[in-house]
């Protein structure tokens, strides 16, 4: 068992990093955490972060805030998650130069954009990558630096998982696809095909996992990667009925997702063209499973679904005024 050390989070805003960050600080971690602009404060930061304001694609601030560090955690995305194309590789770039400095494990949260169709209904960590999406061309290519890195030294985790949700998942298909935009929400979207399942990941789960993997970092392989088997739609309508009971009204309208326009209009939107190219993960169920990390772990960190949904929409603010929480 690792004695737990220091851990740098970039991107320590964004959902995966503030959930990383609580969750190693409970773990015993020093958690240091990068970002952009000035250093957070108030309640929802926990004191005992040491904030170094900085950015991820400054390399000298990257190299400077890993200094000591054991892990490196890579939760960035870019800026309001534009130019990926153009930003994304050259911040990898930096962790992956920042951990090799400091010795430090890289860790990188993954995503189920790496599979194509061709990767069967339930891809293994070692199953084909090609994806349909551009993100998940990018996905890809990052892993494959990973890989690459990996062979000069570096010592890489990678934890794929489903959909995030969670509090402060930020952009993501529960918050913007289920339920839309409206606040409290009156009505939810649902983008599957009837009868087809949707794996879904909770963000506090994700963060325990990468916890509890690197507190066995003396059984982790150089290249390290592992899938979360998360939460499991069967048949698309469990998460539905989730969110209906949390909110308290069973027969809440579902409308169907309007992919016919989303096609319609991706060509000139660029936003949109990205959206259409990930239906077919809600036309086909494709379910990473976890028999690697059981294997190491024993157990999966799970959060009842009731539960997870209930914070979820606690924190999106989704509760009409009059309704009272349910769960602690």
């Amino acid at each position: 068992m690792t004695i737990p050390g220091t851990a740098l989070i970039i991107g320590a805003r964004g959902g995966i990093g503030r959930a990383a960050a609580g969750t190693l600080l409970r773990h015993g971690w020093r958690v240091r955490g990068l970002v952009r602009g000035t250093a957070p404060g108030g309640a929802s930061h926990p004191p005992p972060i040491e904030w170094v304001v900085g950015n991820a694609m400054d390399s000298a601030a990257v190299m400077a805030a890993a200094r000591g560090a054991d892990a490196v955690i890579h939760a960035v995305n870019p800026p309001g998650y534009r130019h990926w194309d153009r930003l994304v590789m050259p911040m990898l770039e930096n962790s992956i130069a920042a951990a090799q400095a400091a010795d430090a494990r890289l860790v990188l949260p993954g995503t189920v954009y790496n599979f194509g169709p061709d990767a069967g209904c339930a891809p293994d960590e070692d199953a084909p990558q090609n994806p349909l999406t551009r993100k998940g061309g990018i996905r890809v290519a990052m892993e494959r630096r990973l890989h690459d890195a990996a062979r000069g030294g570096l010592r890489a985790l990678i934890v794929r998982t489903g959909d995030f949700f969670g509090p402060g998942a930020g952009n993501n298909w529960f918050s913007q696809g289920l339920l839309g935009n409206g606040r409290p929400v009156r009505a939810l979207t649902d983008p599957g095909r009837p009868g087809v399942g949707h794996q879904w990941a909770y963000l506090p789960d994700v963060a325990e996992t990468i916890a509890r993997l690197l507190a066995r970092e003396e059984a982790l392989e150089r290249m390290a990667r592992f899938h979360m088997a998360g939460h499991w739609d069967p048949d698309g309508r469990h998460m539905i009925a989730a969110i209906r009971q949390a909110l308290g009204d069973p027969d809440m309208r579902v409308r169907r997702f309007p992919w016919w326009l989303v096609g319609l209009i991706a060509p000139a939107v660029p936003f949109c063209r990205e959206l259409h190219e990930m239906r077919y993960l809600w036309r086909t169920g494709l379910r990473l499973g976890n028999a690697r990390l059981l294997g190491l772990l024993g157990s999966e960190p799970h959060t009842r679904l009731d539960i997870a949904v209930h914070a979820t929409l606690q924190a999106l603010d989704a509760f009409p005024q009059e309704a009272l929480p349910r769960h602690a």
